[in-house]
């Protein structure tokens, strides 16, 4: 009789480690796509947002002072920095590889301050005196 209950525990022991061979590697695969989805979506969202401000700010800047608008964005995680620099808008995000850089030139002369803080932000766009001021 002990023969046999040792087999069965044998059995179960290949069946179990079968299935952790087969389902290791596949958890790996899994992880890694997860973290390169996650990567696009945020520089996607990054984009978008750079995008949105730069459009936003040439059509203000062309209504002249004192127009301004809000728009309101989902900032996405990882966000370094955000600087705003005379003809420029550029995100630094924060990547497992290092910091990546995402930005856009405009026609019309940008500045301001923008919270990196991940979630739902309202940014207020003003055209001034020959600039943009851009605050959120």
């Amino acid at each position: 009789m002990r023969g046999k209950f040792a087999q069965v525990s044998m059995e179960y022991l290949i069946i179990v480690g079968f299935v952790l061979i087969i389902t290791t590697p596949l958890i790996i695969i899994f992880y890694q796509h997860t973290a390169t989805t996650n990567y696009q979506i945020i520089t996607s969202q990054a984009d978008k947002i750079v995008k949105k401000i730069v459009d936003n700010s040439e059509a203000v800047y062309y209504l002249g002072e004192p127009s301004k608008t809000r728009i309101k964005v989902y900032m996405p995680e990882n966000v370094e920095s955000i600087v705003m620099e005379d003809y420029e808008v550029c995100f630094k995000i924060k990547t497992k590889s290092g910091i990546s850089d995402i930005s856009q030139t405009s026609s019309v002369n940008i500045s301001g301050d923008v919270s990196t803080s991940p979630g739902i932000h309202y940014i207020t766009i003003e055209a001034r005196e020959g600039y943009v001021w851009v605050d959120g």
